[in-house]
């Protein structure tokens, strides 16, 4: 072929190549065109995802959520039940805190009874011991006891005062003393007779050394006295007279 053939050749085929070519770079433009396309939806559709976590410390979170309960609740999480979670924990930390308020209450009024048992036995102590300075029939001890913690009580010192309002002759404080004092008058079976004679208040003392009492006096005893003092009878330490 000679030279001139060649030319010929290669001028006619020389079109065809760069329409090719073009159309190879046109390609591949038009896809990576598509494919930045598709990389920057996908860029902003993440940053619009991210404005959800705004503020958020992402250790924190981790931290967190290291610090459930157990896997119930990592599930309820992973589901987006929050306030489940916070439900049952609020329910738990009630729980607890009633089960303690329970048991410290328990143990206020176990004090309070212990208390009230000590404080009951020092006033009744003190009761006694005013009694027997007082000269108080046995019998009537008990009776003395119930009177009195009517209007006795005990102060921040452990010592009996008279409650409020109770006062005695001289405008003070009612005393176990002056009380006493007084219950001659008024509970006169109580004390036994230092007088001789069926006179007496609280009846005599027969010569064997035996308390006596009229039978009027026993009959307007109280319940409890009447008991005490009939066995005291029944003992041979006391006698009823007309």
């Amino acid at each position: 072929m000679s030279d001139q053939a060649t030319e010929g050749n290669e001028s006619t085929n020389a079109p065809d190549i760069q329409a090719k070519i073009d159309a190879a770079v046109n390609a591949a433009v038009t896809g990576l065109k598509a494919k930045n396309g598709e990389l920057i939806a996908t860029q902003k559709q993440l940053k619009e995802s991210l404005t959800r976590f705004d503020g958020i410390d992402p250790d924190a979170v981790r931290n967190i959520l290291s610090k459930f309960a157990n896997d119930e609740e990592a599930g309820l999480i992973a589901a987006g039940k929050i306030d489940e979670v916070l439900t049952k924990r609020t329910e738990r930390m009630k729980a607890g805190f009633e089960k303690e308020t329970q048991a410290e209450r328990a143990a206020r009024e176990a004090a309070e009874a212990r208390s009230k048992k000590f404080s009951k036995r020092v006033l009744d102590n003190s009761i006694r011991a005013e009694a027997a300075s007082a000269g108080l029939h046995q019998f009537a001890i008990e009776d003395a006891l119930y009177r009195a913690a009517t209007l006795f009580t005990l102060d921040d010192e452990g010592n009996p005062t008279a409650a409020d309002g109770v006062f005695g002759k001289d405008g003070g404080p009612l005393t176990l003393k002056e009380w006493f004092s007084d219950m001659k008058d008024k509970a006169p079976h109580w004390f036994p007779s230092t007088a001789s004679g069926s006179g007496a208040p609280g009846g005599t003392h027969v010569a064997s050394g035996k308390q006596s009492m009229k039978r009027t006096q026993f009959e307007g005893m109280a319940p409890n006295e009447q008991a005490s003092f009939a066995k005291q009878i029944r003992e041979g330490k006391a006698v009823l007279t007309d």
